[in-house]
């Protein structure tokens, strides 16, 4: 039984999370601690099927708020999206045969490479100029939703700021752009696992929808911040949560 006060500050963690992600990815980063230490005697896999509700519904509001206003190249993005779902279903069902702690060291080492060269490369993310082809653009975004796809399912934390570089780095978006198709793929992903939660009843459902609600709320404010205040405010605010998340995996790795 979840009190009153668990569920208030459980929501007002999702509308945080919310606001974060819709920008630059890495709600998970404050959802699922606060999940994990207000939900205490409940199975991992039904906190992580509950918070997939919340993250769901947060980004798909994200991405509504993106819709019209940033242009999104479907070929390349669709693609990723729909290889991402089919992968990140496949993640959950691996996660449970794999050991995971072979995981944050190599996520801690791709996180500082990641914020060492957005903070050294002072132009990066600032112009839309896409780098590859027609042809080329779908088949990049099938890896993509391979990879971090796959990622999501079996791990989770930092997927959408992987996306986000993701598509600033290899395809040559801008951060603005890169943020809102990042949201694409990520609805994919949370959407695949959900299902797989959902099937096998490992939700709490009235938990999962007052957060649900926050979340969204969250993730509309940050995605109409982001288009207000451009691509050096999404910048900025994507070193600090690498940062963060930096932090917390060194401190998992070496504490």
């Amino acid at each position: 039984m979840v009190t009153p006060v668990a569920l208030g500050l459980l929501c007002f963690f999702a509308f945080l999370a919310g606001f974060i992600d819709s920008i630059v990815g890495g709600g998970g980063l404050i959802q699922l601690p606060a999940m994990l230490l207000l939900l205490k005697g409940t199975p991992v896999p039904t906190i992580l099927g509950t918070g997939k509700v919340s993250s769901l519904m947060g980004t798909a509001a994200a991405l509504r708020s993106y819709a019209g206003k940033v242009p999104i190249r479907w070929r390349a993005v669709g693609t990723a999206a729909a290889v991402a779902g089919v992968f990140s279903f496949l993640g959950a069902r691996v996660v449970s045969q794999l050991p995971q702690e072979l995981l944050p060291p190599l996520v801690l080492g791709l996180l500082v490479a990641i914020a060492v060269y957005t903070f050294w490369r002072k132009d990066f993310g600032s112009l839309h100029a896409p780098r590859l082809s027609a042809q080329r653009e779908p088949l990049y975004g099938a890896l993509v939703g391979l990879i971090i796809g796959f990622y999501d399912g079996f791990f989770g934390p930092g997927t959408g700021s992987f996306l986000l570089f993701a598509f600033v780095g290899l395809f040559g978006y801008d951060f603005i752009t890169s943020s809102a198709s990042a949201k694409l793929v990520n609805v994919a992903t949370n959407l695949a696992a959900l299902l797989y939660f959902a099937y096998t009843g490992q939700i709490l459902w009235a938990v999962a929808l007052p957060m649900a609600l926050c979340n969204m709320v969250g993730s509309t404010l940050g995605a109409h911040l982001a288009l207000r205040h451009g691509t050096g405010f999404v910048r900025v605010l994507f070193l600090v949560v690498v940062g963060s998340f930096i932090v917390k995996l060194s401190l998992q790795v070496f504490g």
